[in-house]
């Protein structure tokens, strides 16, 4: 069974980004903004109750210190820096939960964050020590660093496959700052071979082996909506409750 995942609740103060009420019921997880690249508290408070109020599980989406660049710039901070700048934003969405009564479902960093993570072992372990004081599992992808780092974690780790991303040779993500537009029913149909072949298709062609126990669905991308609905439908017969 699978997953559907979407980062969610990355607007601030009255600046809109993602239809989250349109995306919601489409997905089964969501991965909220924490504070350092969007969000803000009345935004994760919101983006917590209308997951509650659609059945859909939350997971802290944690990002480096970079607001002005949505968290999509790399930046160079020491292990203990980061895995405290982890803790404090897990901590401030574990809050909002347990105001609704919810349990923290996973973490999952965000953009240049996940990028470092997925090459650099010192990265990837600074943000273990962080998900370890919450006991929540860690989403990442197989056959990177994510895997090797997270992959035996009692937590548990989550492979996940993007439905609106593409792929280099080398299995590596392409994470841009601003994401394009992508075709639903391509994005669909690429997402059911990744979740029953675990197959996936790079920029140049070549065939990767992913394995996708979550889709994901960026907020950001233009027609997102568009895009989970194709992708949700696509995978409703392997969908987890």
């Amino acid at each position: 069974m699978v997953d559907i995942n979407c980062d969610m609740g990355e607007s601030y103060s009255i600046y809109h980004c993602g239809d989250d009420e349109g995306l919601m019921p489409l997905v089964t997880v969501a991965n909220v903004a924490c504070g350092f690249h969007a969000s803000d508290p009345r935004v994760m408070a919101r983006t917590v109750a209308l997951a509650e109020r659609h059945g859909v599980k939350v997971g802290a989406h944690p990002s480096l210190p970079d607001r002005e660049g949505f968290g999509r710039r790399e930046m160079r901070l020491d292990r203990e820096e980061l895995t405290a700048g982890v803790v404090y934003q897990i901590g401030a969405l574990a809050g909002f939960l347990r105001a609704h009564d919810m349990e923290l479902n996973h973490v999952k960093v965000h953009g240049s964050l996940y990028g470092m993570s997925a090459r650099d072992p010192e990265v990837a372990a600074a943000i273990a020590d962080a998900a370890d004081v919450f006991g929540a599992p860690l989403v990442g992808m197989v056959g990177t660093v994510h895997e090797q780092v997270w992959g035996d974690r009692p937590a548990g780790f989550v492979a996940e496959y993007y439905a609106d991303l593409d792929y280099r040779d080398d299995g590596s993500l392409i994470i841009t700052r601003e994401h394009e537009a992508f075709d639903p029913a391509r994005s669909a149909e690429r997402a059911l071979r990744a979740v029953t072949e675990g197959k996936a298709t790079s920029e140049n062609g070549k065939e990767l082996t992913v394995r996708a126990d979550s889709v994901c669905v960026h907020s950001d991308t233009p027609n997102a909506v568009e895009l989970a609905r194709a992708v949700h439908d696509a995978l409703t017969p392997h969908l987890s409750s």
